[in-house]
């Protein structure tokens, strides 16, 4: 099983590095998490430098992939190139996508007559795309998931896990990165939030023999 977090430069380290953190939490053979990026080296808005795990190429082979945000999402859903080369498939896969990330999506088509979480600073840009933003933080139709402020991604990680290893992995995962003191209540909450877009949800079909 291999999820890829699309990661560019200028990426929000909040998006991409929590998701990967709490995604690894599924210690099993054959899942893996990547970075997955246009480049080898990414340098976030922050000055972190980090390297790419897996190419923009392998994004299409995924059984999930989530789109991180950053500060040059308008750059890149204005770059040819980079959006000629995702080819992301919810009949087949997992797809979700945090803050601007939900941008990409939408330029993608891939929201099409479906609303959608994102950051207050994108919510603009992702309804000028004609996509209706919820005020919300997270939502998901079938196999799409969007969510919206830097600290939803355990939502989406936690949706991810759920789907392709079951709710009690996404409970483990969650409890293992809640405050100390708070564990119980942290995850309860969060599993209240993705709880409605689990149960009756279409499962991706690929890679099923895995």
């Amino acid at each position: 099983m291999h999820i890829t977090i699309l990661t560019f430069d200028g990426f929000n380290e909040l998006d991409s590095l929590i998701a990967l953190g709490i995604l690894n939490r599924i210690k099993k053979p054959g899942w893996r998490v990547s970075l997955c990026s246009p480049q080898q080296e990414m340098t976030s808005m922050n000055g972190v430098v980090v390297h790419a795990q897996s190419p923009l190429s392998s994004a299409a082979s995924a059984d999930a992939v989530i789109v991180g945000s950053g500060i040059k999402t308008r750059e890149i859903v204005a770059d040819p190139q980079i959006m000629s080369a995702l080819h992301l498939d919810p009949e087949r896969q997992l797809v979700a996508a945090q803050c601007s990330g939900t941008l990409i999506l939408a330029r993608l088509g891939l929201l099409d007559k479906v609303p959608a979480c994102t950051d207050l600073t994108t919510k603009p840009w992702v309804q000028e795309a004609g996509i209706e933003v919820l005020n919300q933080p997270f939502f998901a139709a079938g196999n799409v998931a969007t969510a919206g402020g830097c600290l939803s991604a355990p939502y989406l990680a936690a949706w991810v896990i759920a789907r392709l290893e079951g709710e009690d992995a996404a409970r483990a995962a969650l409890h293992y990165v809640a405050p100390v003191g708070e564990k119980d209540a942290y995850v309860d909450r969060a599993m209240k939030n993705i709880a409605p877009y689990l149960h009756g949800a279409e499962q991706p079909t690929a890679h099923e023999a895995r």
